[in-house]
């Protein structure tokens, strides 16, 4: 019955059964895809009990469940008289309603962001490689700086054999096929002949496209580029393999695939890419390039506001994606890039906001989630202080865009340029440092980076002292008149002036136990933003030495996802519990997981309920970081880890109280 009420509440606020197209759900989110969003009423769906947060993103409307979200969903169908789709992958996408803009965004950033980490580890190593160059501590011939030199530029270098198997399993190929073809692009005899003095003839002669020829290919001119560092060709080298692939396996017969269809791919694609495709790509590079630099040469002030005003919206939208396309094509074609570092003062101003909201709120949950945001966002990484804390408040996150914009344009006024993209936040100092050194731009950088902090406290402490609880007071406003069953507004308005603290009937007393061998991981550690910034509960994540999950409690099975790589959990006392294996393995579609229970099953302490082959998943590349959430954690008046360091099943873990 209480899923009933919350299903019909939840149709009637994403705009009625006739504002449905679809509706689908994964491990913990019911995912419409809507006629039109603007008619959906976020504010009263976040203040609905059984709602945990509601999320835009893809071309649909998720609404956050939890780990009841299959009984739910099939309520919520049931009422609704929808067509079921079912359950889809956590990353699951209808990119069907996406326009032209959100697919490319969807590309850059689903190439782009499997390889940010070990792109940002090599760009820190090189970045101090040059500090220390610069400081006189090594010399430009000493087996130390060729060695790090190494370690910091062979990713970079080697960018199209990278990109080649990020971009492959974008496209649905084999990664080692996309990583052959990088290979192609960097091979030394071919980046040798870039330069070769040896010319037949010259094409294009007279434009701007003119192109000496130092070899052919069946006849056929190959005009010769320099690959290493680049982007676009290989990104759209793989696109032509995939159509390749795909006709090639529609032709070749079942028997012979395995190896015929990888050496018609390779045949085709690689000269084609050296005879057309790497020369276009290169020259539309260069263009980009070019156009965006005439933009910033116009005025570097103007272009840093408008990049700081801006660059937090771009992440909100996934359009940052794009500028990172562009810098790397800038630093392939330049050298340096001018337009990425304007970004660099847009963390420190929303943490400067959020340091400020810390001291200002009297919430414990704002507290809870603003501090590890705050600690993040130091280092660069501001999702969660802009969906957890200044983007449902609106006026912080407003300042924070003000005090970004003053940063961004001080970049500008010191012209700043970025050598390489390392870390994010603090660590982003030594992208600044080049051939000369700790020199304008270095302490520009830093300049505007504190001034954009301070300015963002200051901000916030001085205008936005007044929106900080306000969510809160107007959801519990909105939930109290929800549930007298009243549309009368004075009442609504009365409740929230008078911050009225709704009824709470709260679970007893329990503790929980390790489901896992491993070590404590604290929850604010995470990779991920859902179970990071707490919005899925309180809990901690364990890192597990060995493939087996038990239960930490006595209760029953509630959800089991087909892959197996979550499960949800209820004890006899009313603790939701979901154990969620790995990050992004759903990818996996259930290899290496083995489900040993039912949805509905009566479980006790210590019983085994799932087990996965832990190095198989490693050696996919996924993180193995389980996360244990109280999902209701509203439900209680404390939720404490009581566990740290190295921990075995059936020890005590957290402590509901």
């Amino acid at each position: 019955m209480a899923y009933e009420d919350l299903s019909r509440e939840i149709i009637a606020d994403v705009g009625g059964k006739d504002n449905v197209i679809s509706v689908v759900h994964c491990t913990t989110r019911l995912r419409f895809k809507l006629k039109d969003m603007k008619k959906a009423n976020d504010d009263k769906l976040k203040a609905t009990d059984g709602v945990i947060s509601v999320v835009k993103s893809g071309g649909q409307y998720q609404v956050v469940i939890g780990n009841n979200v299959a009984d739910v969903y099939d309520t919520l169908v049931k009422v609704g008289g929808f067509s079921g789709g079912g359950s889809v992958p956590d990353d699951y996408e209808d990119t069907s309603n996406m326009s032209l803009a959100d697919k490319f965004i969807d590309l850059i950033s689903g190439i782009f962001n499997p390889i940010l980490g070990p792109m940002c580890a090599a760009g820190m190593i090189k970045g101090f490689n040059a500090m220390f160059l610069a400081f006189g501590w090594e010399a430009q011939t000493s087996g130390t700086y060729i060695i790090l030199n190494a370690i910091g530029d062979s990713l970079f270098y080697f960018l199209p054999v990278i990109l080649g198997i990020s971009a492959a399993k974008k496209f649905g190929m084999n990664g080692y096929l996309g990583a052959t073809i990088g290979a192609a692009l960097c091979y030394p005899s071919i980046v040798a002949m870039a330069s070769s003095k040896t010319t037949l003839f010259t094409v294009f002669k007279g434009t701007i496209l003119q192109a000496p020829i130092h070899m052919t290919f069946l006849g056929i001119p190959v005009i010769s580029m320099n690959y290493t560092s680049s982007v676009i060709p290989i990104i759209l080298s793989i696109w032509f393999a995939s159509k390749v692939q795909k006709l090639a396996r529609k032709i070749i017969p079942d028997v012979v695939k395995t190896f015929l269809v990888p050496f018609m791919v390779l045949l085709i694609t690689i000269p084609v890419t050296f005879i057309v495709i790497g020369p276009v790509a290169t020259w539309l590079g260069n263009a980009i390039a070019a156009a965006v630099s005439g933009v910033y040469n116009f005025s570097p002030v103007i272009a840093g506001i408008l990049m700081g005003a801006f660059w937090q919206v771009f992440v909100i939208f996934g359009v940052h994606w794009g500028f990172v396309a562009v810098m790397m094509t800038n630093i392939a074609a330049l050298g340096y890039d001018p337009i990425l570092g304007l970004s660099l003062a847009a963390s420190f101003a929303q943490t400067g906001v959020v340091l400020a909201i810390i001291f200002q709120t009297k919430d414990e949950k704002t507290r809870s989630i603003a501090i590890p945001a705050f600690v993040s966002g130091i280092f660069g990484v501001t999702e969660p202080a802009i969906y957890g804390v200044t983007l449902e408040r609106k006026k912080p996150f407003i300042l924070s865009c003000i005090a970004s914009a003053i940063g961004a344009g001080i970049i500008g006024f010191f012209q700043v340029k970025v050598f390489q993209m390392a870390g994010m936040g603090i660590f982003s100092i030594p992208d600044a440092i080049g051939k000369n050194g700790f020199d304008t731009g270095v302490y520009g950088l830093i300049l505007a980076m504190a001034i954009a902090a301070v300015l963002g406290f200051a901000f916030q402490m001085l205008f936005g002292k007044n929106s900080v609880d306000a969510p809160i007071t107007e959801q519990v406003a909105l939930a109290t008149a929800t549930n007298a069953g009243t549309d009368d507004a004075a009442t609504s308005n009365s409740a929230s002036s008078a911050n009225v603290k709704p009824e709470v009937s709260y679970n007893k007393e329990e503790k929980l136990v390790a489901p896992l061998n491993g070590q404590v991981v604290p929850l604010s550690e995470v990779k991920d933003e859902v179970f990071s910034s707490g919005s899925m509960g309180k809990g901690v994540a364990i890192e597990p030495r060995e493939g087996k999950v038990c239960s930490p409690l006595d209760g029953e099975v509630v959800m089991v996802f087909p892959t197996g790589h979550a499960i949800g959990l209820k004890s006899t006392n009313g603790a939701e519990v979901m154990i969620h294996i790995g990050m992004d393995t759903v990818e996996l579609d259930g290899k290496g997981f083995t489900t040993l229970v039912k949805k509905g099953q009566s479980i006790k302490k210590g019983e085994s309920l799932i087990k996965f082959d832990l190095e198989a998943i490693k050696k996919a590349g996924f993180k193995t970081t389980t996360p244990v959430i109280v999902t209701n954690s509203n439900s209680y008046h404390e939720v404490n880890a009581v566990a740290n360091g190295t921990i075995t099943i059936g020890d005590p873990l957290l402590d509901l109280k």
